[in-house]
């Protein structure tokens, strides 16, 4: 697929009409008037036939108002209870939650405690413990809570996978994961940039590239000299190295630089390299170079005959990832999946990451790690009932 077919679909995928053959349609909830929502929920889910996305809140009534104008979404909630009434809206089955880093644990345990399925914007809290309270409370009550770690959901990262895991390249050596941005494509009080609700460049960028390793790699560090267990029985370990970058400099002071988005696996019969694994669908290419042999260069925009019978080669990762969700919500097997054990492990070795890189301590108080209600401050107490 060219780049420019790719963005176009990406922007304006088909419009599907939507189907009840499978139950009620089910509605999806946005709490945050966000950028990401768009590209992450409302077109995806114009090509999906089981999802509609009814709602919005947002603090600011006239922005939540504008917002479902301009996206066609029936209902719109503002103001300081706008969240809340959102949630409480008995209509909506399922919430999106791209809120900042910082408050995602708060309403995510919110919308679990009022029976909603939730699809949760990565990373999925600012703290490991976080991570298990909210995936601990989905579970006791039953419902879907998926962080979206949408590029996992994609043809491209797992057929990279793939070549790995089929030992035709021999055992990893080396992992290492790249994703930065130009200087001023975040611009200055973006809240990505918010230490205070969770902002910074590994908890933005770095989550990619961490959660990308550890899935090449199929496992998580040994240390923090980044090694992951030998691949095979009694090799080598693993080394890794993940950078990010919001703030790549100019090229000659004045020529912004391309965003940064490769992963590469060094294995001992060769290398594989996929570019732009997280937005695959725009372009992407695959790279296989083996020591000994003609190196090759693959493309996955849509799953082989056989492997999936899901996908089109214009769906982006975002919308595989809303298939994946809508299959468990409706009790179907999805075709791949991020499990909480992933998620949680995932936030664990961020943390590490600060801790042993600068004297660091999260940006608000957690629950104790035991992970009991019983000692959640007062503010969370009854997010469990």
């Amino acid at each position: 697929m060219a780049s420019v077919t790719g963005f176009y679909m990406f922007i304006a995928p088909p419009v599907v009409t939507k189907a009840t053959d499978n139950g009620p349609l089910l509605k999806i909830g946005i709490l945050g008037a966000a950028n990401i929502a768009p590209h992450a929920l409302i077109y995806p889910a114009r090509s999906h036939p089981e999802v509609e996305v009814y709602a919005v809140a947002a603090r600011d009534i006239g922005k939540a108002e504008k917002f479902a104008k301009k996206y066609g979404i029936k209902k719109w909630y503002g103001g300081q209870d706008g969240y809340q009434e959102l949630l409480n809206d008995p209509a909506i089955n399922a919430v999106y939650n791209p809120l900042p880093n910082g408050l995602r644990y708060e309403w995510t345990m919110k919308a679990l405690a009022a029976g909603k399925h939730v699809l949760l914007e990565k990373p999925s809290g600012d703290t490991a413990e976080e991570s298990r309270l909210m995936f601990g409370l989905a579970d006791r009550k039953g419902l879907v809570l998926l962080e979206a770690f949408h590029y996992r959901f994609h043809p491209a990262i797992q057929r990279v996978k793939e070549i790995i895991d089929s030992g035709e390249l021999g055992s990893i050596k080396e992992v290492h994961a790249s994703l930065g941005f130009p200087k001023d494509f975040i611009p200055e009080g973006d809240i990505r940039l918010n230490y205070s609700l969770g902002g910074g460049a590994l908890m933005d960028a770095g989550c990619y590239t961490l959660n990308c390793v550890r899935y090449l790699a199929s496992g998580n560090p040994t240390a923090l000299t980044f090694s992951f267990p030998p691949s095979t029985p009694n090799g080598s370990p693993v080394r890794a190295s993940i950078k990010c970058d919001m703030f790549l400099p100019n090229w000659f002071w004045f020529i912004p630089r391309l965003p940064v988005i490769t992963a590469r696996v060094v294995c001992d019969q060769g290398t594989v390299e996929v570019f732009n694994y997280v937005m695959p669908v725009i372009y992407h290419y695959i790279t296989v170079t083996p020591n000994e042999g003609k190196k090759r260069t693959e493309k996955a925009y849509a799953f082989p005959s056989g492997k999936s019978e899901k996908g089109e080669s214009w769906w982006s990762t975002y919308r595989y990832q809303l298939e994946a969700f809508v299959d468990k919500v409706r009790g179907r097997t999805p075709q791949p999946w991020v499990s909480s054990e992933d998620s949680i492990a995932n936030m664990l070795w961020i943390e590490k990451i600060y801790e042993e890189s600068i004297e660091w301590h999260m940006p608000r108080e957690t629950p104790p790690p035991n992970g009991t209600e019983a000692v959640v401050p007062a503010l969370w107490k009854d997010y469990s009932a």
